[in-house]
């Protein structure tokens, strides 16, 4: 079934099909989506979506064959406990993802469950949801009983859930018993050992259930330390959890708020803000957020944390995600190496081993630490994790070549694919990085001599940048990625995400036109290795899009933004933005959702932040929208919240509104589209 789904998913998303998804019609309700399997005439169909609590992260595959019969696959890992590794594993392995995993299948999960004398065999799905936790919804059988199953993670313990309703819709009463289903396994490891355990947490009941009512069950999966440790479950512990993961989305949906007039837009934005801050795990290290994809759990990177997400935090304004950035923060602040490069990531809890690999890690973490603490408006925050950003800016300077970028070993990529000894990326980062670090520097009162210095040696960069990779690239006026390359590379959207825009037309082009695929940018198309030429990241297009908004290319932007959202959240591979083809099989890792909702915030809203109290705006409003909306921002100290409203007037401007929590006006200007204005709270 692995090998089958798999390869459903993975024809269905590289070919251009019709959407599959709707936005669900009622979006007060619940904000989400809805596969009506009982209309679908292009069959079979697979798909999997990640949820994940403080301890265990569950991937859920589903897969619809012709008959409109549901098969599901419980993918399940327990990020904190380590088993020994099978002597089929790599050695590798054990050191990088040992985690413990247990998958079940229907035939190992579900109960037997008897209506009267007979046993009740689900029947054909109708549709499958997704709002704040995977929905299945059966057709009917013959007694009338109507079958929904959901499945969430549990807030913080290493256990997962499975519910089952049972509505009867039928004109007579149902009588239901259930069958036990308890299976109990054991595990060794280095740290001891370990045990799994699913059950159904109800087994005796026996239940009358009348026309127009339903009955509740619960099937529990759970891994503990010790042997014949795993937890009793309560049909309260899963009840809670079931409020838990409800309210969260609930919460998130409330928060940081996108209102325009794409339906699609505001959907995925809503849905990535919950995949974004739901996998935060406790670990050794404290509470860290993590990629998550069934690969990367306990742990954290510059590229992810760092430079993707952490600096989207303080937007959302969760509680528990700022908390895990300003943990990671603090593990690197203690990890500066005395010499050399700082490592580029805590895999495992910091147990993998350091690899030595300079991807440009000092740039990453300077860039996403100071638009961070900035944004998170603490003044006492951003004074203890100065030593940090300072160390991370002088070594970038410290790292220049003779013709004055940034040399580093590799990028994010980790030589996947050639960068040379010095990358545009790292460059563009390090150039990003000096712009907000001294405006944080002029908030924090540091010397002026400093913080002219470094702004010599952000003009300095400017100028080498566009000497050094400024290039006519496959007819482009563009960026070449590094010295001697010769094709375009995804990465040339970076000068415009931190202003330099002088390439602007041949990088649009670069990016919209000869790299844009079905799966938006592709990596390098020209590659002479066919098998490269193939690939996509995801984190390459939305850097495009918010890079594109940022340039004042809102036309060209908006109009690829609506494929690839239409794409993502309604095609073949849902509801979430996802990492890469063919690597990870487009896995939906959690930092690149924030890096959707990254496109609205700093792309066309243009927010950019100028100080701990102020912030620059530019909006960016496609040109049929009269109006859009960002509410309940939680950046810049605004401990309450706080929106932005953009309205078109009738001759063409903008009228541009800030309102703080009670919505009373703190700013108000009518501009010209694309002019920038600066915000500032008292």
């Amino acid at each position: 079934m692995r090998l089958l789904t798999l390869l459903l998913l993975l024809a269905n998303c590289l070919s251009a099909q019709s959407n599959r998804w709707e936005i669900l019609p009622d979006r007060a309700a619940d904000r989400g989506v809805i596969w009506r399997v009982h209309e679908e005439t292009d069959l079979p169909h697979g798909d999997n979506i990640e949820m994940a609590g403080r301890g265990v992260a569950g991937i859920i595959h589903y897969a619809v064959d012709t008959n409109r019969m549901v098969s599901v696959r419980r993918e399940l890992i327990y990020p904190q406990f380590r088993p020994f590794i099978k002597t089929t594993d790599p050695a590798w392995w054990g050191t990088y993802r040992n985690y413990l995993r247990r998958d079940y299948s229907d035939a190992e999960a579900l109960p037997q469950v008897y209506v009267g004398d007979r046993q009740l065999i689900l029947g054909p799905v109708d549709s499958v949801r997704i709002v704040d936790m995977l929905s299945i919804y059966h057709r009917p059988t013959a007694e009338g009983l109507r079958v929904i199953r959901k499945f969430f993670p549990a807030n913080k313990e290493h256990q997962f859930y499975e519910s089952l309703w049972f509505v009867n819709d039928g004109a007579e009463a149902v009588e239901l018993s259930f069958g036990n289903r308890f299976l109990s396994e054991e595990y060794a490891g280095k740290e001891g050992q370990f045990t799994t355990e699913s059950a159904l947490l109800n087994h005796q009941m026996n239940h009358r259930v009348e026309p127009g009512g339903y009955l509740r069950t619960w099937i529990g999966f759970s891994a503990s330390e010790g042997r014949d440790g795993a937890p009793s479950f309560t049909v309260a512990q899963a009840e809670n959890d079931y409020v838990v993961r409800r309210d969260l989305g609930r919460e998130l949906s409330s928060q940081l708020v996108l209102e325009t007039p794409n339906e699609v837009y505001n959907t995925l934005f809503d849905l990535s803000k919950l995949r974004g801050a739901e996998s935060i795990f406790d670990s050794k290290l404290g509470l860290v957020h993590s990629p998550g994809g069934g690969r990367y759990y306990t742990g954290f990177w510059a590229n992810d944390q760092a430079e993707y997400i952490n600096p989207f935090f303080p937007y959302l304004g969760y509680d528990l995600a700022n908390d895990a950035a300003l943990n990671m923060w603090r593990v690197y602040q203690d990890a500066i190496p005395a010499e050399g490069n700082i490592r580029y990531s805590f895999e495992m809890a910091g147990d993998a081993p350091v690899n030595p690999l300079d991807r440009g890690d000092a740039a990453m973490i300077a860039y996403g630490l100071s638009h961070y603490l900035l944004a998170l408006g603490d003044e006492t925050i951003a004074r203890e994790l100065w030593p940090l950003l300072t160390w991370c800016l002088e070594y970038n300077h410290q790292q220049l070549n003779e013709a004055g970028v940034v040399k580093s070993q590799s990028d994010e990529m980790e030589g996947r694919i050639e960068t040379g000894d010095a990358n545009l990326s790292t460059s563009a980062l390090y150039y990003g990085a000096l712009e907000t670090s001294i405006s944080l520097g002029d908030e924090l009162e540091v010397a002026g001599k400093q913080l002219r210095e470094w702004g010599k040696r952000r003009k300095a960069l400017a100028t080498a940048i566009e000497s050094f990779f400024g290039r006519r690239v496959e007819g482009l006026e563009t960026y070449r990625y590094f010295d001697g390359h010769e094709a375009l590379r995804h990465w040339v959207a970076l000068p415009l995400v931190v202003g330099l825009h002088d390439r602007k037309e041949g990088t649009l082009t670069a990016l919209f036109d000869r790299l844009w695929t079905d799966n938006g940018v592709a990596v390098e198309k020209n590659h002479p290795n066919p098998a490269i030429s193939q690939i996509f990241w995801d984190r390459g297009t939305l850097y495009a899009l918010r890079g594109a908004f940022i340039a004042g290319a809102t036309a060209r932007a908006d109009e690829r933004l609506r494929q690839f959202s239409e794409q993502r959240l309604l095609g073949e591979r849902v509801p979430y933005v996802v990492e890469a083809y063919p690597e990870g099989s487009m896995a939906h890792l959690s930092a690149e959702s924030g890096l959707y909702c990254r496109i609205f915030t700093e792309g066309i809203f243009g927010i950019l932040p100028t100080g701990l109290r102020s912030f620059r705006l530019q909006p960016q409003m496609p040109a049929d929208w009269d109006k859009m909306a960002l509410r309940k921002i939680y950046a810049f100290g605004q401990e309450e919240g706080f929106d932005v409203e953009v309205e078109r007037t009738a001759g063409g401007q903008l009228v541009v509104r800030v309102l703080d929590a009670s919505e009373e006006p703190v700013f108000r200007r009518t501009i010209s589209p694309g002019e920038t204005v600066t915000v500032a709270f008292k």
